[in-house]
């Protein structure tokens, strides 16, 4: 009866406890953080002498940044080549040498009734983040790079307080695995397991996250579009001959472009045309043989 009558207040403790604990890391960490900050925003040499105040954020490097700060890389290229499938293999070499893995990849290869097949990639890659800048260059030197776009995505508290969740939570299980083994009566074990079944789901949950977060924070990703083309964009500004000259040349070639395409759609369309160039002779003969009847039967008008 005892046991019974102290077991809500014991539940009721550990989840006092949990809820402590985490509140405990998240103010430890946040006070920590505000340190750094303050830290850098005077600036000098205590910037350095006072590093030793965020081991649990991360020692400052040379540059005033978080050793381990928690960086989620993202970067958007626009490419084009001449030879589509010799660019898609020797990006696939450099994925692999680097340690990382092409996570979606979609080939267009274009109609096959056109001038010329305008094929076009689109790739969705993850390279490890200390990899990226010499993947970029890699990509860069193996295509005409158009437009790069590059985003970064702090989730350094987001990740803390993650981790913080989940040691609470594992702090909280244990104290539930010690009560089942004081737990007097069948009542006061199922309410245990009860509790216990909600932590561990918990805890699955939270634990999910961060390997999540670890893994975008451990992999860059690389979203990259290439077209391949028969002349590659200027990228540099032009003077005003060479936008001249260029964009007559590019007139002269869409030309080009449009009487291949005609004649490949004659020649593809000939039966159809060969038909319906048949049925209407036939028409306008027997309209004329028609024609020509009438007249015939018609009587000459008497003076």
């Amino acid at each position: 009866m005892k046991m019974k009558r102290w077991l809500p207040l014991l539940l009721a403790a550990v989840m006092v406890f949990g809820l402590l604990a985490g509140c405990g890391s998240k103010t430890s960490d946040a006070m920590t953080n505000g340190m750094v900050v303050e830290d850098m925003e005077m600036g000098g040499d205590f910037l350095y002498e006072s590093s030793s105040t965020a081991d649990s954020a991360g020692t400052i490097t040379s540059d005033g940044t978080l050793s381990d700060q928690k960086l989620i890389k993202t970067v958007e290229l626009r490419a084009e080549t001449e030879d589509l499938d010799a660019l898609l293999a020797q990006l696939a070499g450099h994925i692999t040498t680097l340690g990382g893995y092409t996570e979606y990849q979609n080939v267009y290869n274009g109609s096959a009734y056109a001038a010329r097949r305008y094929r076009s990639a689109e790739m969705t890659i993850r390279v490890p983040a200390e990899k990226l800048s010499e993947f970029l260059l890699q990509v860069e030197g193996a295509s005409n790079v158009i437009s790069k776009t590059e985003s970064i995505d702090d989730v350094t508290l987001q990740y803390v307080d993650t981790q913080s969740r989940m040691e609470a939570l594992r702090a909280e299980q244990d104290r539930l695995l010690e009560l089942m083994d004081q737990a007097g009566t069948m009542s006061d074990l199922l309410e245990i397991e009860a509790r216990l079944t909600e932590v561990r789901y918990e805890l699955e949950s939270v634990t999910s996250q961060l390997r999540v977060l670890e893994n975008l924070v451990s992999y860059a990703t690389i979203e990259l579009y290439v077209d391949e083309v028969e002349v590659y964009t200027e990228v540099e500004e032009q003077t005003v001959w060479q936008r001249i000259g260029a964009g007559f040349t590019g007139n002269l070639r869409d030309i080009g472009d449009g009487l291949t395409d005609l004649f490949v759609w004659v020649v593809t369309y000939s039966p159809q045309l060969l038909l319906i160039a048949a049925v209407i002779t036939v028409i306008v003969a027997l309209c004329r043989r028609s024609i020509k009847k009438r007249k015939n039967r018609t009587p000459p008008a008497q003076a």
